[in-house]
């Protein structure tokens, strides 16, 4: 699936203690949230007919380049297929997933980025996602994704890494229609302030796209994945498995979603 038409953007906070993980807590301090609990934004990673670096596609199944002077961390993430309905005066009023698959929201860690958008795209083959996808009979309780697990490796010197904890879907702070309502509001009403975007003139700007990819947050950092950054050689592994019928193990399976990554 290509999305160089669709507006690409990731939901930052959405899963309990990434955020203090990767070092981020700090960027968010002036970000007040109607929930303690809730995600603290959404940020761009890719924006249709853009003359900035966020026109630049990030995307790829197989590789991922390094930033040229940053530490970077694999950012293991359950990635949808959205359809965009607006209102006549361009207002968002639905956010359809469609179908779901795995994503490398990689990031770069540094200090004084003034955007999340500064350190999650750098250019060709800076995030990953994988080829296979998996059709959503619904977004709610009861639909395909309630059983699905999500974990992450990183093969180095021929060792396999832990790199994020394994975690059910259910897990994420906001999803399902909780997760939706709030995107809708976040892309209709979120401004410029802080570390976050004006979404809606993004939208614009994009000519208003039918088409989103939507990251919804990343896991947690089992030790390995907290404290050791990406080098040129390694193998990411980002898989999605139905908890009743398969494991994390990074084999292919009918109903396994393996992003598989190799580092340059």
């Amino acid at each position: 699936m290509d999305f160089r038409d669709s507006i690409c953007f990731g939901v930052a906070g959405n899963f309990a203690h990434h955020l203090e993980q990767a070092g981020e807590l700090e960027d968010f301090k002036d970000i007040v949230t109607v929930e303690a609990d809730a995600p603290k934004g959404i940020f761009p990673f890719y924006l249709p007919h853009s003359d900035s670096f966020l026109g630049s596609y990030p995307i790829s199944s197989a590789t991922l380049t390094l930033p040229n002077d940053d530490d970077a961390q694999v950012e293991p993430e359950i990635v949808l297929s959205c359809e965009i309905t607006y209102d006549k005066n361009k207002k968002v009023i639905s956010l359809l997933p469609k179908a779901f698959s795995t994503f490398n929201d990689c990031t770069i860690r540094k200090e004084g980025a003034k955007k999340i958008s500064h350190k999650k795209s750098w250019g060709d083959d800076s995030k990953g996602i994988s080829t296979k996808w998996i059709e959503i009979d619904r977004f709610e309780n009861g639909g395909v994704m309630d059983h699905y697990h999500l974990c992450s490796y990183l093969l180095r010197d021929g060792v396999l890494h832990e790199y994020g904890v394994d975690a059910p879907l259910l897990g994420y702070g906001y999803f399902y229609e909780k997760l939706i309502n709030w995107l809708v509001d976040k892309l209709n009403t979120q401004k410029d302030f802080g570390p976050l975007e004006d979404m809606s003139m993004h939208l614009k700007n994009s000519n208003y796209p039918t088409t989103a990819l939507v990251s919804i947050g990343a896991t947690a950092y089992a030790p390995f994945g907290e404290s050791h950054y990406l080098q040129s050689g390694d193998e990411i592994f980002v898989v999605a498995y139905d908890a009743r019928v398969d494991d994390g193990s990074i084999n292919e399976s009918e109903t396994k979603v393996v992003l598989h990554q190799t580092v340059k």
